[in-house]
Order: C-alpha cells, then structure tokens, then sequence
C-alpha cells in the first residue's frame, strides 16, 4: 500500500513544537489550512490540533510562551531533544550529533548556527524533504522516544501531547503510553556538587556535618639526643 505524503503536516507539526513567539501565531491560520488541505492526519487527530492551534492563536500570548518553556525545557521526560532521552550527558551524545548533522548535509539541509540537530523540529523539517517512504521509516525509528514524550506530555494534561500523538502516527504506529521516569526537582538537578564531597568512604563527612578531629601525638623520630645537640650548638 502506498504511503500517503505527508510533507505539509510535518512542517506544521515541527512549527508547532517550536517556541509559540508573535510569528507563529500569526500564521496559526495557514497552518490549520495546509493541515486541513494535505488530510494525512486521522480526523480525531486533526481535530485535536485544530484545538490546539485555536489556543495558540486566540490564548494569553504571555502564558502561552510560560507554559511553553515550562514544558520542554524544564526537565528530560519532556525535551525536545532526541538524544537527551538516549544518551543523556555521555560523550556518545556528541558523536551522535556530528553523524546526524553529516546526515543532513548530504540531503542538502544545513543547520542555522546554533542550532542542534537532534532538536526535534529540526528533525521534522529534514523528515518532511523525504519521499513519503523513507520519511515515514525515519520517524518509525524513534517511535519509542516520541511515545516517551507523549506519555510525559499526557501526564501533564497538555494539549501538545497531540503533536506527539500525530507523529507517532504518521509513523505508522498507536499512539500509546508507555511508563514514564520522574525528573528529579530542578533545585537538586540544578545544584553544583560540594568540593570534594564524598571523595573517601571512610572519615568522611558532608560540609554540613560536623567535622570529626583526630589528635594523633607526635613522635620525637631524631637520631640525636637532645642533650648532645645542645653541646654541638655550643661549640
């Protein structure tokens, strides 16, 4: 069976994802339009992003932008950053980010500096210049992720879990939950580790804990005695 093209709507959907700045919103109506015109998309679906896009466009431009940082760049489950859910800080990230880059290049997309390639808008935008076939493995490629961030989105009752959902379909895939790790409170993600904390396991105490002292008598370790270094000295 053939796979529909779905070029248009992942465009939009990658335009979604982004910040939700004075730009986007004005041009949620041409959006909803391409959305409406490429039908690549279940009606549920779409009627969801109709909603979601209806918010974008008509809500608090303040609160829409708050909700928006609040969501993806406030902890891992939520990131819009494909290898921070596979390999978090690990120097495998940076390998993978130059191969994925090299990837683009040779399709003829070059990233904006600094811009990051496993940014998932970015990815998107690369996914929606593919034939209808390849585009559609791709995004099967990284289905477990996007159900990640759909499950994540999902538990925080946001309306951009639909995007999520939209992709995950386009993939040819359910959109389902799936169990999500809690990100740890910013104030602990956040903190800078003490100075040596914790570098022996034994006699080692925190900064806030009281310090144990040990007095250890010191021995006389000289050859001479004392006596004789006294007639040596007076001579």
């Amino acid at each position: 069976m053939a796979v529909p093209n779905s070029s248009l709507t992942l465009r939009v959907l990658a335009r979604l994802l982004s910040y939700p700045d004075a730009e986007l919103r004005a041009h949620a109506g041409d959006m909803r339009q391409a959305l409406a015109a490429e039908q690549a998309l279940p009606a549920a679906r779409l009627q969801e992003l109709q909603a979601l896009l209806n918010t974008l466009e008509r809500g608090d431009a303040l609160d829409i932008e708050a909700e928006y940082v609040h969501l993806f760049d406030r902890g891992r489950a939520t990131s819009l950053h494909l290898f921070e859910h596979v390999h978090g800080d690990s120097r495998d990230r940076g390998p993978a980010m130059i191969d994925l880059a090299q990837n683009y290049e040779k399709a003829g997309l070059f990233l904006a500096p600094g811009e990051l390639p496993d940014y998932l808008p970015v990815v998107l935008e690369f996914a929606s210049t593919q034939p209808p076939k390849e585009a559609r493995a791709f995004l099967g490629e990284m289905v477990h992720i996007l159900n990640a961030i759909f499950s994540a989105l999902q538990q925080r009752q946001s309306a951009y879990a639909s995007v999520l959902g939209a992709l995950i379909e386009l993939a040819g895939e359910r959109a389902q939950s799936v169990k999500v790790t809690q990100d740890e409170p910013l104030d602990q993600a956040w903190e800078e580790p003490q100075v040596f904390d914790g570098c022996s396991s034994k006699g080692q105490a925190k900064p806030s804990q009281p310090q144990p002292i040990h007095i250890v008598r010191k021995e006389n370790t000289s050859a001479t005695p004392r006596g004789a270094a006294q007639e040596g000295a007076s001579t």
